[in-house]
């Protein structure tokens, strides 16, 4: 059995997914998608913390499933901006996590991923696949990635 690692990129699959199709994205649905295709070693779940009800009851949620969750501070600029991006966390631990794996699995529609995937498969022998909108995920990352599936009805809630 394939030990495998899952990643989500929970801020870029909320909206994403919103903004598509005006649904939320199904965590369990994945959960069980993949579970049937390996052991899976290590999930996280990378968001941003708003300090809102709504968002723990979701982290609640998500950890029940089994996801790891790793926060960071929602921060509003003073120009109206916002500031909570994964992207450094999420290379970090996939890099650190590549050489236990089988492969991985990366929910993002990112482009600034695609170099960090060719990374892991050209250093660490290890397929990165990706779920996201396909309108909304980079061409760049959609061809680095040994295999990309597009978000749709069965993974909505």
């Amino acid at each position: 059995m394939e030990r495998i690692g899952v990643f989500v990129d929970v801020q870029n699959i909320y909206y994403t997914t919103k903004d598509t199709f005006g649904r939320q994205f199904n965590y369990r649905a994945l959960w069980k998608l993949l579970s049937n295709r390996g052991q899976m070693m290590i999930a996280i779940a990378y968001a941003t913390d708003r300090n809102d009800e709504s968002q723990r009851k979701f982290q609640t949620a998500l950890k029940h499933i089994g996801f790891s969750i790793k926060l960071k501070p929602y921060i509003r600029r003073a120009d109206g901006s916002a500031k909570g991006d994964w992207d450094v966390g999420i290379t970090i631990d996939m890099l650190q996590s590549a050489s236990d794996l089988d492969r991985m699995f990366l929910l993002s529609g990112d482009g600034d991923f695609d170099l960090l995937i060719q990374a892991i498969k050209v250093d660490h022998g290890v397929p990165v696949e990706v779920y996201g909108v396909p309108e909304l995920t980079a061409d760049s990352l959609q061809r680095a990635c040994s295999s990309f599936h597009s978000i749709s009805e069965a993974l909505l809630v």
